[in-house]
């Protein structure tokens, strides 16, 4: 598994009939993998997050739209980014990826972390708890998933889940990659060292060197070789042959969660757009290299969250990046 370059699909919101939604999302899959994206990525939620529209917009739910995807492509990898370890029980999560794995032929990643959108959980009945309640019950999963993806048949009694000889088949395989999306320095990325083969950074560009220092130092805790663990970078691109479409796009976009960035200091605007890559080919590529791969991080995962459903866009994104993850 080698995840240089992913694309994230975050935004339903096509001012299209529902019928014609998911023709949308296969379309920007097939030119991801057209361009030479690694994979391609949906959120595991049901409600649109706060920091990209109000809860009501549309959300489709994860593992179908993979399946969806993976009848469509041929070769890119699926995952969520990330799963949330809190809305499945544990054995049937590693039942559910291990079946988009055989039905992709072999395409699958488990994307998976602790859970942390409080409104999906309370609407929807789903248990949230407290902070260390999440990170003991992604532990407990990830005792009985990693088996599972393993060939093996894990027993397992915990404080939040139990397994007895759990068996998962058919499998195409024993390797099937983990994932771990976060930024937590302690919880997540010790368990990224135990467990994942890649490890998903969610943080502020400007917090990388110290999140891979953390990263490092988790590995040696865990007898682990850093080099093993490959990573990436989850950035909000907004790119267009035209630099000044692409800054106007960002100012529409954050007007529409409430932030003007002309009434923001330049402090605050460093703050507000920090994991943002904003302008034309050449200013995204020159502020992802020096921002983000310059730091020692392996990949990029991007989402096109303004305009990735526009034909072209997902291939320009691929253009751009695809030579700086590539060497």
């Amino acid at each position: 598994m080698s995840i240089r370059l992913g694309y994230q699909i975050p935004n339903f919101s096509y001012s299209t009939p529902v019928r014609d939604l998911f023709p949308t999302v296969i379309a920007q899959a097939r030119e991801a993998e057209a361009a030479g994206f690694d994979a391609v990525f949906v959120m595991d939620h049901f409600y649109q997050l706060p920091g990209i529209g109000e809860p009501d917009e549309p959300m489709l739910e994860a593992y179908t739209s993979l399946a969806g995807i993976a009848t469509a492509t041929d070769s890119i990898q699926l995952s969520a980014l990330v799963t949330g370890n809190t809305y499945r029980n544990p054995a049937m999560l590693a039942k559910t990826v291990s079946t988009l794995d055989v039905v992709s032929g072999g395409r699958a990643v488990l994307g998976i972390g602790a859970g942390w959108f409080e409104l999906e959980h309370q609407q929807l009945g789903f248990e949230f708890g407290t902070f260390t309640d999440r990170f003991e019950r992604l532990d407990e999963a990830l005792q009985i998933i990693a088996p599972m993806l393993h060939g093996e048949r894990p027993t397992f009694e915990g404080k939040w889940y139990r397994a007895e000889n759990a068996i998962n088949e058919p499998r195409i395989r024993d390797d099937l990659p983990i994932m771990l999306g976060g930024g937590g320095e302690k919880k997540t990325f010790g368990l990224a060292a135990r467990y994942a083969d890649h490890l998903n950074v969610i943080a502020n560009a400007v917090e990388l060197p110290r999140k891979l220092d953390a990263l490092a130092q988790r590995c040696e805790e865990a007898g682990r070789d850093r080099s093993t663990l490959e990573t990436s970078f989850l950035a909000f691109v907004m790119i267009d042959e035209d630099g000044d479409k692409a800054r106007a796009m960002q100012r529409e976009f954050l007007l529409s969660r409430g932030v003007d960035l002309s009434a923001l200091s330049v402090a605050e605007r460093a703050v507000a757009t920090d994991r943002q890559f904003v302008g034309s080919p050449d200013e995204v590529a020159e502020q992802i290299k020096t921002r983000v791969l310059d730091t020692g991080i392996d990949g990029v995962i991007v989402n096109l969250v303004a305009n990735g459903h526009q034909p072209g866009i997902v291939e320009l994104a691929g253009r751009t990046l695809g030579p700086l993850v590539r060497g």
